[in-house]
């Protein structure tokens, strides 16, 4: 005895369409993986202006030595390069992480 083919439509739509639970654990998924994402965006780009004080303190102390300058002249120099590289550094880290807040705002506000 075989099922009317009305009734295995009716089964596979019931199959095929996800459950209102389906939805929220869809939802609740994808908020979690975009707050780890962003948690390792900020952690990476931490990274990257940490290396790029480093980077630019080695650099203006080199420079300074291989001129010959004055070794506590070349030192208070790269001081301030390095100290003013993170500074301007972490302020842009947090400039981008208020205007990403901010263009989530007005996107969750403008959406039907």
């Amino acid at each position: 005895m075989t099922m009317p083919t009305h009734m295995l439509a009716q089964q596979a739509e019931r199959a095929i369409s996800p459950a209102p639970d389906d939805d929220l654990i869809e939802r609740l998924v994808r908020e979690r993986m975009a707050e780890r994402f962003e948690n390792e965006a900020f952690q990476w780009r931490f990274r990257l202006i940490a290396v790029e004080t480093v980077l630019m303190g080695l650099l203006v102390l080199t420079v300074g030595l291989v001129l010959r300058q004055p070794t506590p002249l070349v030192l208070r120099a790269s001081i301030l390069v390095s100290a003013s590289c993170l500074i301007s550094g972490i302020c842009l880290l947090e400039l981008s992480k208020w205007t990403t807040r901010l263009v989530d705002r007005i996107k969750r506000r403008w959406r039907p």
